[in-house]
C-alpha cells in the first residue's frame, strides 16, 4: 500500500503543479464545493473562493520546483495526506521563495480524487 499511495501522491504532486504553472484556471477541476483551502493564513471555501484566489494572485507565471513529496493513506477516509516542500520562481524575482503544502485527497464516488483541505505557507527565514 505505501508504494502505491507514493506514487498517487507524486503523480498528483505533478500534475497539481504543472496545471498551476501553465494552466491556473484548469485547478478549479481538482477541488470540490466541500474543499477547503488555507493560503498564508486566509481561509478559503468552496471551488469558485479557491478558483477565484488562485486566479487573482499578483503574478501570471511561476515555476515550482518540488524537493520532497511525503504521502500517507488516511485509513479512516481512503484518501491520501500529501505534503509538498519545494521553491517557487517568480519571473521579476531574483530569488526563489521556500514553500510547503498539504493536500488531503479523499476519493469521489468515481473513484477519483480531489482536494479536500489545501494548506499553503512560504516559508521565510
Amino acid at each position: 500500500m505505501g508504494e502505491r499511495v507514493d506514487v498517487l501522491g507524486k503523480t498528483f504532486v505533478d500534475y497539481y503543479y504543472h496545471l498551476f504553472d501553465n494552466d491556473r484556471a484548469s485547478l478549479s477541476t481538482l477541488y470540490q464545493p466541500t474543499s477547503f483551502m488555507t493560503f498564508e493564513g486566509q481561509k478559503i471555501e468552496g471551488v469558485d473562493g479557491i478558483s477565484s484566489k488562485l486566479n487573482q494572485l499578483p503574478f501570471t507565471q511561476c515555476k515550482h520546483v518540488i524537493s520532497s513529496i511525503d504521502s500517507h493513506p488516511s485509513i479512516s477516509t481512503g484518501g491520501i495526506l500529501v505534503v509538498v516542500s519545494g521553491s517557487l520562481q517568480l519571473p521579476e524575482e531574483d530569488h526563489t521563495l521556500r514553500f510547503s503544502q498539504m493536500f488531503q485527497l479523499l476519493p469521489t464516488p468515481q473513484g477519483t480524487l480531489y482536494v479536500q483541505n489545501d494548506i499553503f505557507r512560504l516559508n521565510y527565514g
